[in-house]
């Protein structure tokens, strides 16, 4: 079975990369941006299976990122990953399928449970 794709969209570099490595550890096919606009770019002309998107990023943020993500891409996954203990999704989130199980709160002390919410998303 071919490797899911993801997106990562963080503008914490550091976090990207290590998260990028650990997934790709895990037979996952990675592309990384480091803002909402980058990720748009990427999502214009790469299929992409799941994107894990950090709400708070330079210029647009995480909840535009993704409802502009979706209409690029309707059949695109999504998981949050966000330092903001109190996030829940708005409801245009929610309106698209964004599940409020996918939000996950950093710093997470295991990542396989992102490899694990990726898996569960792509199905």
């Amino acid at each position: 079975m071919p490797a899911f794709r993801v997106l990562i969209i963080d503008d914490e570099i550091s976090l990207l990369k290590s998260l990028s490595a650990f997934l790709e550890d895990e037979d996952f096919d990675v592309i990384g941006a480091t803002s909402g606009e980058e990720g748009l770019e990427i999502l214009q002309r790469t299929k992409v299976d799941a994107a894990i998107v950090d709400m708070r990023l330079p210029g647009m943020d995480g909840n535009e990122t993704i409802v502009r993500a979706h209409r690029l891409q309707p059949s695109l996954r999504f998981i949050i990953h966000t330092g903001s203990t109190d996030y829940h999704p708005p409801a245009a989130l929610s309106d698209i399928g964004v599940d409020p199980g996918a939000v996950f709160h950093k710093p997470l002390p295991d990542l396989a449970v992102l490899a694990e919410a990726i898996r569960s998303v792509c199905g």
